[in-house]
């Protein structure tokens, strides 16, 4: 795998993860700074790269379930995450 391809990946996951921080939890510009931006923002650059390890040949796709991922899969995540705090304590 070629560096820009997986920059490619994980800057369209950075970006469905700040689109997730501006459509549904930001009320103002300071909200996008916060540290729960941030996680999120993490979290979809490293979905983003995750998706890139197992995308197909098509650019166009990948490109649009990249940024998806950003944008839904760190819910998931964070979901899985919290899942396995409660059942270890």
């Amino acid at each position: 795998m070629v560096i820009p391809e997986v920059l490619f990946f994980v800057i369209l996951g950075l970006l469905g993860g700040f689109t997730f921080i501006l459509v549904e939890k930001a009320e103002k510009w300071g909200d996008l700074a916060t540290f729960f931006a941030f996680k999120r923002y993490v979290l979809g650059g490293i979905v983003g790269y995750l998706y890139s390890i197992g995308y197909s040949e098509w650019r166009l796709p990948d490109g649009l379930m990249s940024f998806v991922s950003g944008y839904a899969g760190t819910t998931f995540i964070q979901s899985l995450i919290s899942r396995y705090e409660k059942s270890k304590s």
